[in-house]
């Protein structure tokens, strides 16, 4: 038998075994047949039954029973009048349409040959980097998890792409799955995440906020993967053997070729061909190719400018009005996914409290005017705007962007400008959907829903795209006439728009029925008391927060074992969020460190899904044991880079806390 049957089958054994020993069978209560299902749903689980099922099979059986022993005659209709409006609070959460849409634009991008010519141009612009191979995989993960949250869809893909490569170069076969691996995971914590809807739906966390919170902590494990990749190259570069000269190389167009024997640097040589004529060299061409030349120093130039205006802006002095004069500022509280709860009316007789001896005035002319100026950030009329003097560490801000530009185009050669127009055409089209989607999220432009649409066309309108041009450079090169190429677009997008459909809605089809056998469960084990049984049992532990986290994060790690992401979230997280307000933990820093944490549930033997993922996509000579040896370091870091997380939690809750008052 294989070893991760006889480490399932044990597992499965100590949790009966544990149940059976210490279930007071004498006096069985129902907080007792709670405990009882939550072991059984794990056990079952681990068999390989379907988990949405499952989870509705139990929470049936076990609500009839807790409502059987009420009152017997009406245990039935009980149930299913439980059934019914659970699914339909499932169905009722907006919130969820963001999955599907999502999942859409991921699969879309995915076949849309995005990811490919993005793996080549990182691979030719980190040739001289140790280990760059390895390096453009993790960077390549990271994109692709950010353009589309599908674990499976990036380990798959990356292992088709960047494995074959690895093993030709020498690379060692566990450190190469271990790249894949674990940045193919990246897409659980980097948004768009599904896990983070996910747990935003069960928790009652704003998915806003979930998105921005998780955006540092995903690039900080990216950088911690790399900067290991690297270091390792460096110590031992037998596992990563630097590629060979002919695997750096870049083939120069026609006109490089011509100006390059005139000199290295690209930018000197354009600006050259621009004032000086030369034989073969059109100005025109000449001309397009310096302003593409220019983008990073302009796209430089912007960002220092967009700097400099925030740092001078005139300072806005905001006036505070008595609350005599024009009321009391209302608080508008956040309710996590749905909205702001709407106010409650007053009714007849209720007046609003006021300070003792305040006195109700009516506000004087113009000063209902001049507060909202003041609070708007406009300044009253008659006082002028000065802008606000230049701080000492912004000269240091431009000095580097300036040394930055010089030293760019110092070192701007043609192969350079050939990677550069490489990354243009396959990293930068991703990234404006990318910015676009998450920016218009957290900025507040578009709720999770509306900016997964956005998204979604936004795939769409990638995937036709990249195949019309794949096409029309196919005929002409020889490989047909350029009229049919937009017909062969035509059949070829209507495929992958079927075929990303299809998928889609199986995925979502999976999640939505996860919710709703969750939610049907939740109610068995609260109708059952487990939850008070739970909570009476840490809070007797008399358990300082610090000692709560790292025990509600350790049981988290555990069931990454057995269990994969969703199960931990639909089954557990509804017993540990009651718990926070207890040990005051902020439910969104609990959420990033559980995201970060059920990484290791694609990482972790047995189950170790991206695994498994890899392995079907991998040369017979690839085996499991190879790629869980690969895996391990990368465990190790993601415990690293939650222990940053807790000790610096602004890692994670700095940005919520600059767009949104929470």
């Amino acid at each position: 038998m294989r070893k991760e049957l006889w480490f399932g089958f044990s597992l499965m054994a100590i949790i009966v075994i544990a149940v059976i020993a210490f279930t007071p069978w004498g006096n069985l209560t129902n907080g007792h047949l709670g405990l009882i299902m939550l072991a059984l749903i794990v056990v079952t689980i681990m068999l390989g039954f379907p988990t949405a099922f499952t989870l509705m099979g139990m929470g049936v059986f076990f609500s009839w029973l807790a409502y059987r022993s009420v009152n017997p005659d009406l245990a039935v209709s009980q149930v299913l009048d439980l059934m019914v409006q659970r699914a339909y609070g499932v169905m009722r959460n907006d919130v969820l349409i963001a999955v599907p849409l999502f999942v859409f634009m991921g699969y879309l991008v995915e076949r849309a040959a995005l990811i490919d010519r993005l793996f080549k141009s990182l691979h030719l612009a980190l040739a001289r980097v140790p280990g760059s191979l390895a390096v453009a995989t993790t960077v390549t993960c990271a994109v692709f998890a950010t353009a589309s949250g599908i674990i499976g869809a990036v380990v798959t893909l990356m292992g088709l792409l960047a494995l074959p490569p690895m093993l030709r170069a020498g690379y060692n076969v566990s450190v190469s799955a271990g790249c894949i691996t674990a940045g193919g995971t990246l897409g659980i914590l980097i948004p768009p995440s599904v896990l983070l809807i996910v747990y935003g739906a069960t928790a009652g966390v704003s998915v806003v906020q979930l998105y921005a919170g998780a955006f540092f902590p995903g690039m900080m494990l990216a950088a911690l993967y790399v900067g290991y990749i690297i270091i390792l190259a460096k110590l031992r570069p037998g596992l990563m053997p630097p590629l060979p000269e002919s695997e750096r190389r870049v083939e120069l167009p026609p006109l490089s070729r011509t100006l390059a024997g005139r000199g290295r640097n690209a930018f000197a040589g354009l600006l050259r061909a621009l004032v000086v004529s030369s034989a073969g060299v059109s100005k025109r061409v000449a001309l397009v190719q310096l302003l593409v030349t220019l983008m990073p120093a302009l796209a430089i130039a912007a960002v220092l400018g967009v700097t400099y205006r925030a740092a001078t802006a005139p300072a806005v002095e905001v006036e505070v009005i008595p609350s005599g004069l024009i009321g009391v500022p209302l608080e508008v509280k956040e309710t996590g996914l749905i909205g702001a709860a709407p106010a409650e009316p007053e009714g007849p007789g209720i007046k609003e409290p006021q300070a003792e001896g305040a006195q109700e005035l009516a506000p004087p002319p113009g000063a209902q005017e001049a507060s909202s100026e003041a609070t708007n950030g406009k300044p009253a009329a008659g006082d002028p705007a000065e802008p606000s003097p230049v701080p000492g560490w912004l000269w240091a801000v431009l000095a580097c962007g300036a040394g930055a530009i010089l030293f760019i185009y110092g070192l701007w050669s043609w192969e350079r400008l050939e990677v550069f127009k490489m990354l243009l055409t396959s990293f930068f089209p991703l990234a404006i959907l990318i910015l676009g989607v998450l920016g218009s999220i957290v900025l507040g432009f578009a709720t999770p829903t509306e900016a997964a649409a956005v998204g979604a066309f936004g795939g769409c309108v990638l995937a036709a795209v990249y195949r019309f041009v794949a096409h029309w450079s196919a005929a002409g090169s020889g490989g047909g006439s350029r009229g049919s190429a937009f017909i062969r677009t035509v059949k070829e997008f209507g495929a992958i728009v079927k075929e990303s459909s299809f998928l889609t809605a199986k995925t979502s089809a999976m999640v939505c029925w996860l919710f709703v056998g969750s939610a049907i469960f939740s109610a068995a084990f609260a109708l059952l008391g487990g939850q008070d049984v739970v909570e009476k049992w840490v809070l007797s532990m008399d358990l300082t927060p610090i000692q709560f986290m790292i025990l509600a994060q350790f049981i988290i790690f555990i069931l990454g074992w057995p269990l994969e992401w969703t199960e931990i979230i639909v089954i557990f997280m509804p017993i540990f969020i009651p718990l926070l307000p207890h040990f005051e933990i902020d439910p969104l820093f609990f959420g990033l460190l559980v995201a970060l944490n059920l990484q290791t549930a694609f990482l972790s033997p047995p189950v170790a899904m991206a695994a498994f993922y890899l392995k079907g996509v991998a040369p017979p000579h690839v085996t499991l044991n190879q790629i869980f040896a690969g895996m391990m370091p990368f465990m190790g870091i993601q415990v690293i880079a939650m222990v940053l997380l807790y000790l610096f939690p602004g890692i994670g809750l700095w940005l919520p806390s600059v767009f949104y008052s929470r």
